[in-house]
């Protein structure tokens, strides 16, 4: 009798093992977080015909997951799941980024565009990221209702 128990609970162990490796090696990819804009873009970012695209690359670069949001309010709350996956498995250090723009095209970066990262790598299973969309690419402008400013005061 104490022969049998042994052997079912060894046999309950490898099946548990076998089932979390079967876990791991499907890649199980469920991610969610906020992606924010800082105040000075936020008009732009919320422009009629926008698309909000966060993307998931892996440690080369290449892009595994992609979800866009067309006309997105900021901040704007996200998930990805199985379903966003371009890949059939997601394995190991993840980057994520986004890009709003309203032309549409993914990795190509025009004036007006606005984009940023997560400054660490992420995992497959992350909650509560938080990406900030505070780069752009445009026309320069100084600051309002600040005295003098550095163009004009940097020749005298």
């Amino acid at each position: 009798m104490k022969k049998i128990l042994i052997a079912a609970a060894a046999a309950s162990i490898i099946a548990c093992v076998f089932c979390l490796a079967r876990t791991v090696s499907e890649g199980r990819f469920n991610i969610s977080g906020t992606v924010t804009v800082p105040e000075r873009l936020a008009r732009m970012a919320e422009a009629d015909n926008n698309s909000c695209a966060i993307i998931v690359k892996n440690e080369a670069d290449v892009p595994v997951a992609i979800k866009r949001v067309v006309n997105p309010k900021f901040p704007l709350e996200f998930s990805m799941g199985e379903a966003d996956l371009l890949t059939a498995s997601v394995d190991g250090a993840l980057k994520l980024e986004v890009q709003i723009n309203n032309h549409g095209q993914l990795g190509v970066v025009k004036k007006g565009d606005i984009f940023g990262s997560v400054d660490r790598m992420i995992k497959p299973n992350d909650k509560n990221i938080t990406v900030s969309a505070d780069k752009t690419l445009g026309r320069v402008q100084l600051a309002r209702n600040v005295k003098g400013n550095f163009f004009r005061t940097a020749a005298r």
